[in-house]
């Protein structure tokens, strides 16, 4: 393990990684709700783990053999965030019970894990960080890549740790609805931008 190489790709995976996004704000939500935490971390966690080994090892090879990749993400992606942020406009304007904290049914493990997967997955920005910008960079450190790879890993790793188990000592600000219903139209306006932005891209 060369440490120097290590610290490298883990600053460079945390400086990726700490950019607000659609995915870093799913997080954070369910952080603020004490839902599924854990596994909406690790999900998150191993996703990149695996992008960032995919990248490092093999990111030319993926771009040479998939050009259709690019626009399926796309395009995919912008529906799955057109969808989310029209849901969590309504939310807020309707004030339901899911917006007072630690009350009313959450959504299902099964039902959080999918949207989770879908906020990774489906986010091409997710490919750009991970498998292009970290496989790219990787380069620079022919003899020790794996150790670049741990570091962003780690990185990885740490952040989503901490925003989703950090999210729980803003909950005192949360607990009135009115603080949900801003955050619930944040959320829903961010993930609208977002889907812009991926269909005008190019």
């Amino acid at each position: 393990m060369d440490l120097s190489t290590y610290l490298a790709g883990l600053s460079m995976g945390l400086s990726l990684i700490v950019a607000i996004g659609a995915q870093n704000a799913f997080v954070l939500r369910q952080g603020l709700r004490r839902e599924h935490v854990f596994a909406v971390c690790l999900a998150c966690a191993l996703s990149d783990a695996l992008l960032i080994t995919l990248g490092v090892s093999s990111f030319r090879q993926v771009t040479e053999f998939l050009p259709w990749l690019d626009p399926v993400l796309r395009y995919g992606g912008a529906t799955f965030l057109l969808w989310y942020g029209i849901r969590s406009l309504l939310s807020a304007y309707k004030s339901s019970e899911a917006l007072v904290l630690g009350e009313g049914a959450g959504a299902s493990f099964r039902t959080t894990l999918l949207t989770c997967l879908a906020f990774t997955w489906l986010n091409p920005h997710v490919y750009l960080d991970t498998v292009v910008l970290l496989g790219t960079v990787s380069t620079q450190f022919a003899g020790s890549r794996t150790s670049f790879a741990a570091g962003a890993v780690t990185g990885s790793f740490l952040f989503f740790f901490s925003l989703g188990y950090g999210a729980q000592w803003l909950r005192p600000l949360f607990v009135r609805p009115a603080a949900w219903r801003v955050l619930e139209t944040l959320i829903g306006l961010m993930m609208l931008a977002l889907a812009t932005g991926l269909v005008v891209e190019r």
